[in-house]
């Protein structure tokens, strides 16, 4: 599965010419060059010296004339020669430099292409793709953990504020209107405004919950979930959200179904603090064994420098978490696009 560029996990990908991924400002010579000019200092001087023994005792300027052209003439090629095996030998060390200056730990999937005869050079570029491999699925794992653990106190203090403030909040309304059916006319007025004020923190409670841990997730599913919390989102920021879900979606494991609602909540989230946008949009859809989630505004755009800010780069390493592939582009027409495509038919990672 690609992920902007890249392929899934496992795949090894074809690299650019070293000569393209040098630094700019390099402060060595490279080790092609150094190889192959320590070899033809060599066969130079075994070129000078075959001449001066096989020559007759005193070097005759017409044999050494007409001798010139043929050992000029072998000396080109067999550095000719060296130049191409030292350069098929170091290859693999200049596409190891290559990706280790690209490799982003939240594309993986990138290798080294071992291509020729074993060497030290093939060998080190193969262990630089096992560290990598390595790397990945302990990243993997670490990111699951985390993950797991922020879900779970999310759950916590969900639970902790349905339960406790929330119940301590709807007793105190129930008491201000038994109060208020039996407080006399001057303090009426004060006792309304103390309950309206009850009220609304005890929604606004159960907005926090809500957004800690949907309800309606476990309860009713994907598509219910997001319904409730855009409408809900759009009445809070006064900010049109046209949605679209189709209909018969395939199953999706609870896993899966809980990124999808993250980053579709990570993503309108965004809309509302930073896009400065007029309206947006939420859909999902299916094609070619895949659910797609797109998530789009009409605002200022993404900003590059802050790509991969704390939310974005949490919606990257959830999308990690399913194998799914996320991007987050800049729209043609003004706006961003947040889009995570989630295969589906297989089993839970």
């Amino acid at each position: 599965m690609s992920r902007n560029g890249s392929t899934s996990r496992g795949t090894r990908l074809p690299l650019a010419a070293p000569e393209l991924e040098e630094p700019k400002a390099r402060r060595y010579t490279p080790l092609l060059w150094r190889v192959f000019a320590t070899n033809a200092a060599v066969l130079t001087a075994m070129a000078v010296a075959t001449v001066l023994v096989q020559s007759p005792g005193t070097i005759s300027p017409p044999v050494v004339i007409r001798e010139f052209p043929i050992l000029t003439g072998a000396l080109v090629v067999m550095l000719a020669v060296n130049l191409v095996l030292v350069r098929r030998t170091v290859a693999p060390l200049g596409r190891l430099m290559a990706l280790m200056r690209r490799v982003d730990p939240l594309k993986p999937g990138q290798r080294v292409v071992l291509e020729g005869s074993r060497s030290e050079a093939t060998e080190f570029a193969e262990s630089f793709n096992d560290m990598l491999e390595r790397l990945e699925s302990e990243r993997e794992e670490s990111t699951r953990r985390v993950l797991a653990a922020q879900e779970s106190e999310r759950l916590r203090v969900a639970q902790e504020l349905h339960d406790e403030i929330g119940q301590g909040l709807t007793a105190a309304l129930l008491q201000l209107g038994a109060t208020l059916r039996r407080a006399p006319p001057d303090i009426r007025g004060q006792l309304e405004e103390a309950q309206e004020t009850v009220r609304s923190n005890l929604d606004e409670v159960r907005r926090i919950a809500g957004g800690l841990r949907p309800d309606a997730l476990d309860d009713l599913g994907l598509v219910s979930a997001l319904t409730g919390f855009s409408g809900r989102l759009a009445d809070q920021a006064n900010l049109p959200i046209s949605r679209s879900f189709e209909r018969d979606l395939p199953e999706l494991t609870y896993e899966q179904e809980l990124v999808v609602y993250r980053v579709a909540q990570e993503a309108l989230t965004n809309v509302v603090r930073h896009a400065e946008a007029r309206r947006a949009e939420l859909s999902l859809a299916q094609s070619a064994n895949r659910i797609t989630l797109r998530v789009a505004d009409d605002g200022r755009g993404v900003d590059r420098a802050a790509a991969l800010g704390g939310g974005i780069r949490g919606m990257y390493e959830r999308a990690l978490l399913i194998d799914a592939d996320l991007t987050v582009d800049a729209r043609p027409g003004g706006g961003t696009e947040v889009k995570l495509e989630v295969a589906v038919g297989r089993d839970e990672p």
